[in-house]
């Protein structure tokens, strides 16, 4: 829970998890904020201005629980629902639960030295087979590690889609675009239920181990297959699930069958899978089948 932020960027900004008695209410203490940044589910953002206290160093809020409303019972719902796990939702999809997302606050992780030598980083670049000119898409971009490593090989001509629900990790992104020079990245705020790419936008779509924590998998994968040109491929990685020599929590990991199965859910087919050389990853290859005309499909939202 992110209380607010001074709009000078200076303090400090916390996370906190408290407990809200049932019926009661749960008071936390801060520092008076010049504006509040509220995130809303479907990964839009709405921002409330408000002048900050000048006569008092802490603020008091008081948070009251309100009961969830029932879910609708749908015999024919794609997702089902688990005891959620430690780094789990609680929420399923073909028996897979989904992780819980990585938030902007561990960006540093991704942007970590020692992540080219760990992961062969440079190894799964070339390994895309990006060409100048081409349209790609980073979904989930993050901190825009693959990004800005995407940049290069596809130009002159091409550009990158960088798509995350995250605004904070967005303004990272191009802040680290601006240092480097790079200007052939378009940011896109993306939703929990569609990457926003437009209808048959782009050649290739990377998901660098993000497809496990994507609340809405289903719906994902057909904006995904929606916004391939012909001929386009989804580049789907994911850290190996079974395999003790990969040092990641396995709710973070995927089998290949696993991620074959959810793919062909959505009208994909898998045209390869490698490993050569990635110490801990897997790289799957997706076309749209030939056989399957999926028709664009939105969001209630829309």
């Amino acid at each position: 829970m992110t209380l607010g932020r001074l709009r000078e960027r200076e303090g400090v900004q916390a996370n906190a998890t408290i407990r809200i008695p049932k019926d009661g209410i749960g008071l936390v203490s801060g520092q008076p904020f010049a504006a509040a940044v509220v995130r809303e589910l479907d990964g839009g953002r709405r921002t409330i201005d408000r002048p900050a206290p000048t006569d008092q160093d802490h603020i008091l809020i008081a948070i009251q629980r309100v009961p969830p409303r029932a879910a609708a019972k749908d015999a024919t719902s794609i997702y089902g629902s688990c005891e959620p796990t430690r780094d789990g939702t609680g929420r399923t999809y073909f028996d897979r639960e989904i992780a819980q997302v990585m938030g902007h606050l561990a960006a540093g992780w991704l942007e970590r030295p020692e992540r080219e030598r760990e992961e062969r980083t440079d190894l799964l670049i070339r390994m895309l087979d990006l060409r100048p000119g081409m349209i790609v898409a980073d979904i989930g971009a993050g901190s825009g590690y693959f990004t800005r490593r995407m940049s290069p090989p596809i130009e002159p001509g091409g550009s990158v889609f960088a798509t995350d629900i995250q605004p904070e990790m967005l303004e990272y992104l191009q802040t680290s675009l601006a240092l480097e020079g790079i200007k052939n990245v378009v940011p896109i705020l993306g939703r929990v239920d569609d990457t926003g790419l437009a209808e048959d936008s782009v050649d290739l779509i990377l998901l660098v181990d993000v497809y496990h924590e994507f609340d809405h998998p289903w719906e994902m994968a057909r904006s995904m297959h929606r916004a391939l040109r012909p001929d386009g491929r989804v580049a789907l990685v994911e850290y190996r699930a079974g395999d003790d020599s990969v040092p990641i929590k396995p709710l973070h990991t995927m089998t290949e069958a696993q991620a074959k199965l959810e793919f062909e859910a959505a009208g994909f087919e898998m045209v390869e899978s490698m490993v050569d050389g990635l110490p801990w990853q897997r790289l799957m290859i997706f076309q749209p089948r030939p056989d399957i005309a999926m028709k664009p499909t939105r969001s209630s939202a829309d």
